[in-house]
């Protein structure tokens, strides 16, 4: 586990850049608190990034059971390359190709909590709009939960996701804070390229783990049965 866990960090830590330009607009957004100290708002900025976590961390607790039970059920293998296929494919769609729907009945409900969120402060409203925070469509936490769900059951899903959402933490962090400026050209490219970049890498893994290539780590050998898988 400790390889899904650094495999987990990294990813989150790499892919928050694509958090600047998605999330980033909503973390400068966070109630000011301009009179309150440097070391309060920091906290408060500190609870935000922990209710995005908790959020990750329950996602990835049903991403793992239902891993787990695809596994018992012996379909796991051609799950995960399903997965790795539709996130590859992902890559070919844009938000013009999604029906209206879509955005309606899953971004918008979130969309109104944030905003009547936004106008609380203290470190328990902060918690709150990180927990919701974590609901908004993202492709990068798709990718995660797709890794999450071929992890060895609901705890390590759980895990998974968390130590993703730490991943995260730095970046989004320096943004809430003021430290980073979104618009900055230098940015512009990564945020362009990352996250396809990212997409395309845990599309390719989950197909090679499903392929079950007898490669240590990367494709581990599922044809000797069992409950789960002992290695990442």
């Amino acid at each position: 586990m400790v390889t899904a866990y650094l495999t987990a960090f990294a990813l989150g830590l790499g892919g928050s850049l694509h958090c600047l330009g998605m999330c980033g607009p909503l973390a400068l957004a966070l109630p000011a608190g301009r009179e309150a100290s440097r070391l309060r708002r920091a906290m408060a900025r500190l609870a935000y990034n922990l209710g995005r976590t908790v959020t990750y961390a329950f996602m990835g607790l049903f991403a793992g059971s239902l891993g787990q039970l695809l596994h018992l059920g012996g379909v796991q293998r051609w799950v995960s390359i399903f997965l790795g296929v539709l996130l590859i494919s992902t890559l070919f769609i844009t938000s013009e190709h999604m029906p209206r729907w879509v955005f309606k009945t899953f971004y918008r409900p979130v969309q109104r909590g944030l905003g009547k969120m936004l106008k609380r402060e203290g470190m328990g409203g902060f918690f709150q709009i990180g927990l919701l925070n974590g609901l908004l469509p993202c492709g990068l936490v798709y990718a995660a939960l797709a890794m999450a769900s071929v992890q060895q059951g609901p705890l390590q899903g759980a895990g998974f996701m968390a130590v993703f959402g730490l991943g995260t933490v730095p970046m989004m962090f320096a943004i809430s804070m003021g430290g980073l400026t979104l618009r900055s050209p230098r940015f512009q490219p990564v945020l362009q390229y990352l996250l396809p970049a990212l997409t395309l890498i845990a599309g390719i893994f989950l197909i090679l783990r499903g392929l079950s290539l007898g490669i240590p780590y990367l494709s581990p050998d599922f044809s000797g049965g069992g409950c789960c898988p002992t290695e990442f």
